[in-house]
């Protein structure tokens, strides 16, 4: 046992992971500059031999923190901020892809929660259409029994564009992915009753029709006790790797 405890576990990155590194690398080195445009999404993902999901998902983020800015006209340029700030903030960057789910979820809650109240109260006429439509294709799926995980995500995310946050919305992007794979990889949604989830979706659109951020927020809340309280089961110190498998 004393012999095993010298191993430690191997972490294959992502491939956004490894997009976000090599751009750390090349700014580190001085090869990329403060105001240097980057080349367009297609040369990029050409080059780099991955996809174009992957590329954008590494350069939204990027440009979340602030590392990366796109400017009408120019492209996406490097911002104009010191090599070590730009490292320091890479790296902060790359170990969130080890995030402790309980907190993720945590987070969730705290965002979601703000996101109903204010998508009640700043909602168009056009929001409520494309949320309908999420719900529908989401119902869909699980009347025909199929994997509706997705699905399940565009739903909230329309919701997050409904509140008029940006910053609110951008940041439901960042965690929700990774919270959908993990629910994913672990079927933690097949101990939700897919019946009851779509319930839930259609009072939390009716709360948004009615324009009622209390009952808008109270919704959420339930909607996300369940998963709340699945967190509590999982061990002190339990956490995704950089593919969604759990680490204990």
């Amino acid at each position: 046992m004393e012999i095993l405890n010298n191993f430690s576990q191997i972490v294959v990155e992502s491939p956004v992971d490894k997009i976000i590194r090599q751009i750390r690398d090349l700014i580190t080195s001085g090869q990329l500059k403060a105001g240097d445009r980057l080349p367009s999404e297609r040369k990029l993902s050409e080059k780099l031999g991955v996809g174009r999901t992957h590329l954008r998902e590494a350069l939204q983020k990027l440009e979340f923190y602030g590392i990366l800015k796109t400017r009408p006209q120019s492209g996406t340029v490097v911002a104009g901020m010191g090599i070590p700030a730009l490292e320091g903030l890479i790296t902060d960057m790359l170990g969130l892809q080890g995030r402790d789910f309980k907190s993720l979820v945590e987070t969730r809650v705290i965002l979601e929660t703000n996101i109903a109240q204010l998508a009640a109260e700043n909602r168009s006429d056009s929001d409520i259409i494309e949320i309908e439509n999420a719900l529908n294709a989401h119902r869909i799926k699980i009347e025909r029994n199929e994997d509706a995980v997705e699905e399940d995500l565009l739903f909230h995310l329309k919701v997050a564009e409904a509140s008029k946050n940006s910053v609110l919305n951008s940041l439901m992007l960042i965690i929700t992915p990774d919270i959908m794979q993990y629910f994913k990889k672990h079927n933690v949604c097949g101990e939700v009753k897919a019946e009851l989830v779509i319930d839930q979706h259609e009072q939390l659109l009716q709360s948004i029709i009615e324009r009622n951020p209390d009952q808008a927020g109270g919704v959420i809340r339930e909607h996300l006790r369940d998963i709340s309280e699945y967190v509590k089961t999982l061990k002190n110190g339990t956490k995704l790797d950089s593919d969604g498998s759990l680490i204990t």
